[in-house]
Protein backbone atom coordinates (compact mmCIF):
# COMPACT_ATOMS: atom_id res chain seq x y z
CA UNK A 1 0.00 0.00 0.00
CA UNK A 2 1.09 3.79 -0.81
CA UNK A 3 0.89 6.40 1.66
CA UNK A 4 0.52 9.92 0.25
CA UNK A 5 4.14 11.51 1.56
CA UNK A 6 2.70 14.47 3.16
CA UNK A 7 0.73 12.33 5.06
CA UNK A 8 3.39 9.83 5.85
CA UNK A 9 7.11 11.07 4.97
CA UNK A 10 9.32 8.71 4.05
CA UNK A 11 6.71 6.03 4.21
CA UNK A 12 8.93 2.85 2.36
CA UNK A 13 11.59 3.77 5.07
CA UNK A 14 8.62 3.74 8.16
CA UNK A 15 7.39 0.33 6.70
CA UNK A 16 10.97 -1.33 7.17
CA UNK A 17 11.47 -0.19 10.62
CA UNK A 18 7.66 -1.23 11.78
CA UNK A 19 8.91 -4.52 9.75
CA UNK A 20 12.16 -4.75 12.21
CA UNK A 21 9.73 -4.14 15.20
CA UNK A 22 7.85 -7.32 14.84
CA UNK A 23 10.69 -9.18 14.02
CA UNK A 24 11.78 -7.83 17.39
CA UNK A 25 8.70 -8.45 19.39
CA UNK A 26 8.13 -12.05 17.73
CA UNK A 27 11.71 -13.44 19.03
CA UNK A 28 11.93 -11.58 22.12
CA UNK A 29 7.89 -11.49 22.84
CA UNK A 30 6.86 -8.62 25.46
CA UNK A 31 7.24 -8.01 29.12
CA UNK A 32 11.31 -6.57 28.86
CA UNK A 33 11.82 -3.21 29.26
CA UNK A 34 12.38 -0.47 26.61
CA UNK A 35 16.40 -0.22 26.57
CA UNK A 36 16.09 -3.76 25.50
CA UNK A 37 13.31 -3.35 22.48
CA UNK A 38 15.40 -0.12 21.72
CA UNK A 39 19.21 -2.08 21.20
CA UNK A 40 16.95 -5.01 19.34
CA UNK A 41 16.35 -2.84 16.58
CA UNK A 42 19.78 -1.25 16.45
CA UNK A 43 20.80 -5.24 16.29
CA UNK A 44 18.14 -5.91 13.28
CA UNK A 45 18.76 -2.44 11.91
CA UNK A 46 22.67 -3.41 11.21
CA UNK A 47 21.72 -6.58 10.15
CA UNK A 48 19.57 -5.06 7.44
CA UNK A 49 21.80 -2.72 6.09
CA UNK A 50 19.71 0.32 7.53
CA UNK A 51 21.70 3.20 8.86
CA UNK A 52 20.75 4.29 12.56
CA UNK A 53 22.08 6.47 15.14
CA UNK A 54 21.34 5.96 18.79
CA UNK A 55 20.49 8.76 21.29
CA UNK A 56 21.63 11.09 19.51
CA UNK A 57 21.60 14.79 20.91
CA UNK A 58 19.60 17.59 20.16
CA UNK A 59 20.19 21.09 21.66
CA UNK A 60 17.24 22.89 22.88
CA UNK A 61 17.36 26.88 22.69
CA UNK A 62 15.15 29.33 24.78
CA UNK A 63 16.24 33.27 23.70
CA UNK A 64 18.89 32.04 21.79
CA UNK A 65 20.83 30.23 25.17
CA UNK A 66 20.92 26.38 25.50
CA UNK A 67 18.37 25.27 27.63
CA UNK A 68 18.66 21.60 27.96
CA UNK A 69 18.86 18.80 25.38
CA UNK A 70 16.65 16.34 23.57
CA UNK A 71 17.50 12.92 23.20
CA UNK A 72 15.23 10.45 20.80
CA UNK A 73 15.50 6.79 21.07
CA UNK A 74 17.06 6.10 17.49
CA UNK A 75 17.08 8.25 14.41
CA UNK A 76 17.19 5.99 11.26
CA UNK A 77 18.61 7.22 8.26
CA UNK A 78 18.99 10.75 9.30
CA UNK A 79 15.40 10.86 7.94
CA UNK A 80 12.94 9.28 10.74
CA UNK A 81 13.06 9.31 14.87
CA UNK A 82 11.86 5.79 16.52
CA UNK A 83 10.96 5.86 20.20
CA UNK A 84 10.44 2.34 21.88
CA UNK A 85 7.78 2.14 24.55
CA UNK A 86 6.33 -0.48 26.99
CA UNK A 87 3.42 1.66 28.52
CA UNK A 88 -0.40 0.48 28.47
CA UNK A 89 -1.17 3.03 25.53
CA UNK A 90 0.31 5.68 23.32
CA UNK A 91 -1.13 8.54 24.79
CA UNK A 92 -1.27 12.34 23.70
CA UNK A 93 1.82 12.73 25.97
CA UNK A 94 4.07 10.27 24.36
CA UNK A 95 2.78 12.28 20.86
CA UNK A 96 3.90 15.82 21.83
CA UNK A 97 6.75 14.62 22.82
CA UNK A 98 7.50 12.65 19.62
CA UNK A 99 6.35 16.08 18.02
CA UNK A 100 8.66 17.88 20.05
CA UNK A 101 11.78 15.77 18.75
CA UNK A 102 10.52 16.20 15.25
CA UNK A 103 10.61 20.32 15.66
CA UNK A 104 13.70 20.36 17.10
CA UNK A 105 15.58 18.14 15.30
CA UNK A 106 13.78 19.13 11.20
CA UNK A 107 12.79 15.61 10.78
CA UNK A 108 9.42 14.98 9.21
CA UNK A 109 8.19 11.73 10.52
CA UNK A 110 8.56 9.87 14.19
CA UNK A 111 7.24 6.50 15.15
CA UNK A 112 6.11 5.42 18.49
CA UNK A 113 6.37 1.90 18.70
CA UNK A 114 4.86 0.09 21.88
CA UNK A 115 5.92 -2.94 22.75
CA UNK A 116 3.97 -3.66 25.98
CA UNK A 117 1.52 -6.61 24.16
CA UNK A 118 1.64 -9.57 22.54
CA UNK A 119 1.00 -7.30 19.20
CA UNK A 120 3.30 -4.32 18.62
CA UNK A 121 1.46 -1.30 18.25
CA UNK A 122 2.85 1.60 16.25
CA UNK A 123 1.70 5.33 15.91
CA UNK A 124 3.59 7.82 13.27
CA UNK A 125 3.45 11.52 13.71
CA UNK A 126 4.45 14.25 11.28
CA UNK A 127 6.36 17.37 11.23
CA UNK A 128 4.12 18.47 8.31
CA UNK A 129 6.85 22.14 8.71
CA UNK A 130 9.84 20.85 9.26
CA UNK A 131 13.14 22.87 8.71
CA UNK A 132 15.53 22.76 6.42
CA UNK A 133 18.26 23.29 9.34
CA UNK A 134 17.95 22.12 13.00
CA UNK A 135 21.12 24.85 13.60
CA UNK A 136 18.44 27.52 13.27
CA UNK A 137 15.58 26.19 15.62
CA UNK A 138 14.99 28.42 17.84
CA UNK A 139 11.98 27.89 20.74
CA UNK A 140 10.84 31.59 21.97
Amino acid sequence: MNYPEHQYPHSELTKQIIAAAYRVSSDLKNGLVEKIYENALCIDFAEQNIIYSQQEQFPVYYHEKNCGTLIPDLIVDEKVIVDTKVVKEINSEHISKMQSYLSISGLKAGLIINFKYTSVTVRRVANTNPTTNPEEIRLK
